[in-house]
């Protein structure tokens, strides 16, 4: 999911957030601290958060201020703290603004004391938990972006296509869910048909949805914006086809604009001028192509067709969904040609339900990790 339709709002308080009592009869069991560093980790976290507190855990959560985090957690109504912010493309930057951010967030976090962190792939929460020797639990979905040779969890959560011994991770420290992170929230979703109309596209037009490679993450490779724009120049040739772009920030908007004047010009291409929901906008796609993972794996997880233009190296789950048949692999511009399959889509009026299980599965690790963490505090205050 992308950026809310919901106006913005900068959240000053702390944001600690305590199980009703009406719903638990009882006491908080203690404080889960939950670190929001990018966007696919908000509609990730939501479904999480209502559960532990319905578990009776009290939360805190902190959001860092980049690619829509804020308004993706002001449309699920999440109580937050906005600390931090992106800090660029440049590899110095990007740990400059790392340790920025680090110790922005110990302040907030001392005042808290929360019991345990959890965060899917929050480096940034990853060093204050060990400085302040708070027990983590890191999420996770990418073997090749989890493994810190100096600084290491005490659990990680993974997909169970992921093998223990990929991750980097002592393996009795690693624990696993069925399916994909998607399928955390997807099942959650109901459609909404009046998107189309919102972004002045007919019925009768044929939808793709793009997205364009991270060129600001670590793991990008040239290569992904050159099958992103082979990608855009053989759709524009496809008189039925709409393009709906869905930028990463205002830089990358600009240089779309910029490199297809014309497209935009005629309506080929357009850019939402208000923020939308990203499954109500992939479900009411005929395909999508994405240079990124969390995007492609939402379609998968709505089966509809999807093309990956990611040429970092190739994780576990995206493997797994391309043995399936639920991703396609782009790897060379002839790829585009040969293999992309550019038709509507037979809609349903809903998606089928594929629920494996993963939400009460994830739920159920952490609150298990949460018990034996502050049964080990206990202890050691007795001792």
């Amino acid at each position: 999911m992308w950026p809310s339709e919901v106006p913005i709002a900068r959240r000053t308080d702390l944001a600690r957030t305590a199980p009703p009592a009406s719903r638990t009869g009882t006491r908080a069991r203690g404080t889960i601290w939950i670190d929001l560093d990018n966007s696919p980790h908000v509609p990730f976290f939501a479904p999480i958060l209502d559960r532990l507190h319905g578990r009776g855990f009290e939360t805190v959560v902190t959001a860092r201020d980049c690619f829509q985090v804020r308004e993706l957690a002001d449309l699920f109504h999440l109580r937050y703290t906005l600390i931090g912010r992106h800090s660029g493309k440049n590899r110095w930057r990007k740990l400059a603004g790392l340790c920025r951010r680090a110790c922005q967030l110990v302040p907030a976090v001392f005042e808290t004391k929360p019991d345990l962190a959890v965060s899917h792939c929050s480096r940034a929460q990853l060093i204050v938990a060990a400085m302040l020797g708070i027990p983590s639990l890191f999420i996770g979905d990418y073997e090749f972006a989890t493994a810190w040779a100096f600084v290491q969890p005490r659990w990680m959560l993974t997909p169970d296509v992921i093998p223990r011994s990929a991750v980097g991770c002592d393996p009795r420290r690693v624990l696993q869910y069925p399916g994909i992170k998607e399928d955390v929230y997807v099942p959650r979703f109901r459609p909404d048909p009046r998107i189309r109309r919102q972004l002045g596209l007919d019925e009768e037009d044929l939808v793709v949805t793009i997205r364009p490679p991270a060129n600001e993450a670590h793991y990008y490779n040239p290569e992904s914006d050159v099958l992103f724009n082979a990608v855009v120049e053989r759709l524009s040739r496809i008189a039925a086809v709409r393009l709906v772009a869905l930028p990463r920030n205002d830089k990358q908007a600009d240089a779309l604009r910029a490199r297809w004047p014309d497209l935009f010009a005629d309506g080929r291409i357009r850019i939402p001028g208000a923020a939308v929901d990203g499954l109500n906008l992939i479900w009411h796609s005929d395909l999508v192509v994405s240079g990124g993972g969390t995007m492609n794996r939402e379609a998968a997880a709505l089966d509809v067709p999807v093309y990956s233009t990611f040429r970092g190296r190739i994780g576990a789950v995206d493997r797994y969904l391309s043995a399936s048949g639920r991703l396609v692999l782009l790897e060379c511009v002839e790829d585009v040609q040969r293999t992309m399959r550019v038709a509507r889509r037979a809609r349903p009026a809903v998606p089928a339900v594929r629920d494996g299980g993963a939400l009460d599965i994830i739920v159920a690790h952490i609150a298990r990790v949460m018990e034996s963490t502050c049964a080990a505090a206990n202890r050691q205050v007795a001792s």
